[in-house]
């Protein structure tokens, strides 16, 4: 079946109402999956807007688009297609893979495998359960060391982000290999620590292998109603179900019945509540976009060191565009892309944690959540020129 995905952008301001209109339109009279912003609410004067519907609407929708005077262009017109060909070799390698999307059960045993081959550098602990009960494994890398401070970093919040996971994998094997003989991954290692979880929202990711490749929320079941999952991203109290999130459940934006009421975002605030006197950053890594943001994305208020953040954020994107020429868009959330309550950067840094990021890594509509494999190295090598930027400059301002 064919599967369209769409990306417009107006041509000029004086479209907007009519443009919103538009997209509430195809968004009431078609299946439309949002990819970038993440809900018909988030769309801005100006922006671009990528989103995918059924194969048999294609044309009523080119149609409706034309009339309104929408500028569009079709970047994917089969995605089963562009899915397929994300894996880059039809044979696929038994275990585990840097440079190939692995699966929940090859990440699992790869985390053990991690641990018990670098025991010097790498330990794994378990901090909770899914909804579903599979295990939500952390790693921990550094050096041995006493009152070492730490910087904690996520993957996998949004299941069918699958280059997030993919990172998280790849920063641990640089550190692993190049401990001793890079000079700053050394000066890292030796101290600070990462705890690293390589994918938070396990249940959604295993469900985008087996089910639904566009599966975004949790796997939770939702009282008084047959939709299933909560945005995690949407369920920490920061500002929570306030804006930019849904209070329906089955809305990929679904804040929850509460906040922390997913069994895997508490699983995360819980740890970082019990550890805040030791971890001084947080970066959480999703996609789409090629952005650095920080805080605030629930509200347009700039957060205390808004000027040291941006300055951060200003050379990290330079540390990272140095490798391929990528560039990165960054600044606060709210005001960079759109609000939206409840994220774990904004709640990490209410908590304290003065140094919080998100990365929205590669690319910025071509591919989408289907990025290749053959760009997993590429993404991996140049973000972690930013997130070693970002980690030197943390230790040099401990507080």
């Amino acid at each position: 079946m064919k599967l369209p995905y769409y990306h417009y952008q107006a041509r000029d301001t004086n479209l907007t109402i009519t443009i919103t209109y538009v997209y509430i339109f195809i968004c009431s009279a078609f299946q439309t999956d949002f990819w970038n912003p993440e809900t018909i609410t988030q769309v801005k004067p100006e922006m671009r807007v990528d989103f995918r519907v059924e194969a048999d609407k294609s044309a009523d929708v080119e149609s409706l688009l034309e009339q309104s005077g929408v500028e569009y262009e079709i970047l994917i017109d089969n995605l089963k297609m562009v899915l397929d060909a994300q894996f880059d070799s039809n044979v696929r390698a038994t275990g585990h893979n840097y440079e190939k999307y692995n699966n929940w059960e090859t990440i699992a045993a790869w985390t053990a495998d991690i641990a018990a081959q670098n025991a010097n550098l790498v330990s794994r602990t378990q901090i909770g359960t899914t909804f579903q009960g599979r295990p939500i494994y952390l790693l921990k890398v550094g050096k041995s060391g006493s009152n070492k401070k730490a910087i904690f970093m996520d993957c996998g919040f949004h299941a069918r982000e699958w280059i997030s996971p993919a990172f998280c994998q790849w920063f641990v094997k640089e550190a692993v290999s190049t401990y001793g003989s890079d000079t700053l991954m050394t000066r890292l290692l030796n101290n600070l620590d990462f705890y690293i979880l390589p994918v938070l929202n396990i249940d959604g990711y295993v469900y985008t292998w087996t089910s639904y490749r566009m599966w975004r929320k949790t796997r939770s079941t939702n009282s008084g109603s047959s939709c299933i999952g909560t945005d995690p991203n949407r369920n920490f109290n920061a500002g929570w179900c306030s804006v930019g999130a849904s209070k329906k459940p089955c809305d990929d934006t679904y804040c929850g019945s509460a906040p922390e009421s997913e069994k895997e975002t508490k699983a995360l605030a819980d740890f970082i509540r019990k550890n805040l006197s030791t971890i001084k950053a947080y970066l959480t890594i999703h996609s789409y976009s090629q952005m650095l943001l920080f805080p605030y994305s629930y509200t347009y208020s700039a957060p205390e060191n808004y000027a040291e953040l941006n300055t951060i954020s200003t050379a990290a994107v330079q540390e990272l565009a140095s490798l391929y020429g990528t560039k990165y868009t960054f600044g606060s959330g709210a005001s960079t892309i759109y609000l939206a309550a409840g994220g774990s950067d904004d709640w990490a840094y209410d908590q304290g944690i003065k140094y919080s990021f998100t990365f929205e890594l590669r690319d910025t509509g071509r591919y989408g959540f289907a990025l290749p494999e053959s760009q997993i190295k590429p993404t991996s090598e140049e973000t972690l020129k930013a997130v070693k930027y970002i980690a030197n400059y943390v230790l040099d301002h401990l507080y």
